[in-house]
Order: C-alpha cells, then structure tokens, then sequence
C-alpha cells in the first residue's frame, strides 16, 4: 500500500473496532456474491472463510460499500443505516434489555464509518490502482482519520 493517511492510520482503525464493546460474529466478505436469495424474501450467506469475532457493522460497510455507488451512498446511506438498526432492534428486543440496544446502536453507528474507511484502505492496499478512490470515502477517511488530505 502507499504512503499515506490509510497506511498509517490502520493500527488505529483496528484498535477502534477490536475495542467495541458490542461484538458479534461476522462473516468477513459479506458481498453480494455470498448472498443467497430465496423465493420467500429470506437471506442467506455463503463463503465463510473469513468468519470471526467483530463488530457486527463491519459486515454492514462491507455490503453497502460494495452495492451503493459513491453518489448513492450520499443520498442513501442513512436510510439503509437506519434500515439496519430498526430491523436489528426487532431481532434484538427479546434478547438484550433496551439500554442495551440503544447503547449497541449509538456504539456502531459511531463506528460505522470506522468500518467502512477500514474496507476502503482494505482495498487499496489489497488491489492498488483497481479501485478507484471516490469522494465519499475520500471525506470518512478525512473525518475518521483527523486528516485534511489524502
């Protein structure tokens, strides 16, 4: 990977996302092409490889990083977020107590463009040149890393 503010900033991104106090499993490659569909409406994931204890956001990036284009993911993200969230609280309600949702929540959305600046730089890095920077993950790098340029 080059020099830089995703090079350099990859210790922290991971520190912050280890440290989540809400973690989960996740499957590590959530990406349209391991995702099965049924006639139903249901979901199901395949390929994991890369499955592991995280923070459950991450897998959210992944995916919406890898349907959204850069100019719907200005205009869309926080209905698919906030999509998310609600159908996550209804599989939750009869699992945690409701401060503990609602602390869950406010934790990853937090993190949320942690995760996705961490899939950014996970791309760069792993295919230098194939994917183009784009100004929405250009402006989380800025916000999520401190820096004024990249």
């Amino acid at each position: 990977m080059r020099p830089g503010p995703l090079r350099d900033g990859a210790a922290d991104l991971d520190r912050r996302l280890s440290s989540a106090r809400f973690r989960t499993f996740v499957h590590g490659d959530a990406k349209p092409d391991n995702v099965c569909h049924a006639r139903d409406g249901s979901v199901a994931f395949v390929d994991f490889q890369y499955v592991g204890g995280g923070v459950g956001v991450k897998d959210v990036a992944y995916l919406l990083n890898c349907c959204l284009s850069p100019k719907e993911c200005e205009s869309a993200l926080p209905r698919w977020l906030d999509r998310y969230f609600a159908a996550l609280r209804a599989a939750l309600e009869s699992k945690l107590d409701p401060n503990d949702i609602d602390a869950l929540e406010r934790e990853w959305r937090e993190l949320f463009p942690v995760a996705w600046v961490d899939f950014y730089r996970f791309l760069q890095g792993w295919a230098p040149g194939q994917y183009d920077p784009d100004r929405f993950s250009e402006a989380l790098v800025r916000q999520v890393l401190g820096t004024s340029h990249y």
